[in-house]
């Protein structure tokens, strides 16, 4: 696009100039024009971040955040920082919370942002009907009050984590009165947040564009456009970066990303994320024999598949709790032990010669070697006397399958965790009446529910860390590994990586 300028893009009109962009036709050069062309690695369900299952998937959540602002913001190493709220916080016994709001900020409408679109939100998503996935969540507080800037409101059911999950998932706050004018339908089809970046043009599976929010209270981002193309295919989105079609993208094979950041013109940054890599075990025939379960994760070389698969970009792990999560215990281990797999198996009347059959469902192309690792996995599998069929599916599927506990009795998903709270990772993996959860039995809620709301919070992680170590001794789960995200961009821009995974425009500058 060198030799055009952004008037004359802007006068051909989004559907040429996105058609020549796909097709490659047009090359998006990031240092030269305020465009910032991003090979995205999932497609967008919804606008609206706060309901439905899209409002729980990782992978989506730099574009909600490109959007809309979060009750509470979060820096790129997880540490949080004000947002629309300014200030927060509970009494000294904690019976109520206090939000102090940001003034002076407009909605992408031009009109006034006021703290009753705060209340609004909250509790839209604390409605069991509203379609929010954590709804309990967030009805944990109500009767709210408003005060000049601050707002207070009792609480309600106490929630150790809900200041935390104000700068997560589902977290974004929408504007009440366009909301109510519009409905949902109207909203899908123009979304009005405050974040940096506006709403332009969409073609579902196929591009989003966004317009810079000149009147952002957090300072003009670094680019006018920015257009996320959703490639879900990882060997398109090589391809993307590799022609120039694109600036930056993310999740790419390993050895493309080793390739492409030493080629000149590009470069590349990669650093461990709050990602896990987990097979979901589901409580029906043949898992509910521990001696599958435990066999099936001992005959893993978790260690051998980062080394020799994913590169060394990787970190093997055994609980659902990343090093940087507060609940963290490294002394639960499971192990890569074939023979003991056998073992197991045999003790329950399987062998290579008879093997314990059952499907696996995995995606392909979400994560860098996501199906490669799974028919690893199941090659591993083979040499101990488990027969797994692999069944391909999109994320979304597996959410919806998720939700009707209808996975298959294992299931491979990328569990994120940006807040790095034991609740939002082993809580709601884990827990039955979680609609996130596989595995469902009493023995684990026993462990579980009582530390949805337990105050003294010491004792609140210690208990965590002994329902992890029991799941990892009952096998309810296979957690594979920390990832590490690869991200390869122009040698003419700036990324700075995000431990959320979120790859969001403002953290993209000119060199």
């Amino acid at each position: 696009m060198t030799d055009m300028t952004r008037r004359g893009v802007l006068g051909l009109g989004a559907a040429t100039v996105l058609t020549g962009i796909l097709a490659g036709r047009i090359s998006v050069q990031a240092a030269e024009t305020n465009t910032l062309t991003i090979a995205f690695n999932s497609n967008l369900p919804s606008f609206d971040g706060t309901v439905g299952l899209s409002g729980v998937n990782p992978a989506i959540q730099a574009i909600y955040r490109s959007i809309y602002d979060q009750y509470i913001g979060q820096k790129p190493d997880l540490s949080f920082e004000p947002g629309l709220l300014t200030d927060w916080g509970w009494n000294d016994d904690k019976t109520k919370v206090w939000m102090d709001v940001r003034e002076g900020v407009k909605w992408h409408d031009g009109s006034d942002f006021t703290p009753e679109d705060i209340v609004w939100s909250l509790t839209r998503a604390g409605k069991p009907d509203s379609g929010n996935p954590v709804a309990s969540v967030w009805a944990s507080i109500g009767n709210y009050k408003v005060e000049g800037k601050r707002i207070t409101a009792d609480v309600l059911n106490f929630d150790p984590t809900i200041f935390k999950w104000m700068a997560f998932l589902t977290g974004y706050v929408l504007p009440k009165a366009y909301y109510e004018k519009v409905g949902s339908e109207g909203f899908e089809k123009k979304p009005v947040g405050t974040g940096p970046y506006m709403f332009d043009a969409y073609e579902g599976n196929s591009f989003l564009r966004l317009k810079a929010n000149p009147n952002y209270w957090g300072g003009k981002p670094a680019f006018e456009t920015v257009i996320f193309k959703f490639v879900t295919d990882p060997t398109s989105r090589v391809a993307e970066i590799e022609s120039g079609s694109s600036d930056v993208t993310l999740e790419i094979p390993y050895e493309e990303f080793d390739r492409l950041k030493a080629k000149k013109g590009l470069a590349g940054v990669s650093s461990p994320i709050s990602d896990i890599g987990m097979i979901f075990i589901t409580n029906v025939e043949p898992m509910l024999d521990k001696n599958v379960r435990l066999a099936a994760h001992h005959a893993i070389d978790k260690a051998g598949i980062v080394k020799k698969l994913l590169r060394g970009y990787g970190v093997p792990i055994d609980t659902l709790e990343a090093p940087e999560y507060e609940a963290y215990d490294a002394s639960i281990k499971v192990g890569y032990d074939p023979e003991k797999a056998a073992e197991l198996l045999k003790a329950s009347g399987y062998s290579k010669d008879k093997p314990v059959k059952f499907k696996i469902q995995t995606t392909r192309g979400l994560k860098p070697k996501d199906y490669e690792m799974i028919q690893a996995i199941v090659g591993m599998w083979r040499r101990v006397g488990i027969e797994a069929e692999i069944e391909v599916y999109e994320v979304a599927k597996h959410f919806e399958l998720r939700a009707g506990h209808k996975l298959a009795p294992a299931a491979f998903y990328n569990w994120g965790n940006a807040i790095g709270d034991p609740t939002t990772s082993t809580g709601f993996a884990m827990f039955s009446k979680s609609p996130h959860s596989a595995w469902k039995s009493d023995d684990v809620d026993a462990l579980i529910g009582p530390l949805w709301g337990e105050k003294d919070e010491a004792k609140r992680i210690a208990g965590w860390k002994a329902a992890d170590k029991y799941i990892a001794e009952q096998g309810y789960v296979i957690p594979l590994l920390q990832y590490v995200q690869p991200i390869v961009f122009k040698s003419s821009l700036k990324v700075t990586p995000n431990v959320s995974s979120a790859l969001q425009p403002t953290l993209v500058s000119k060199a």
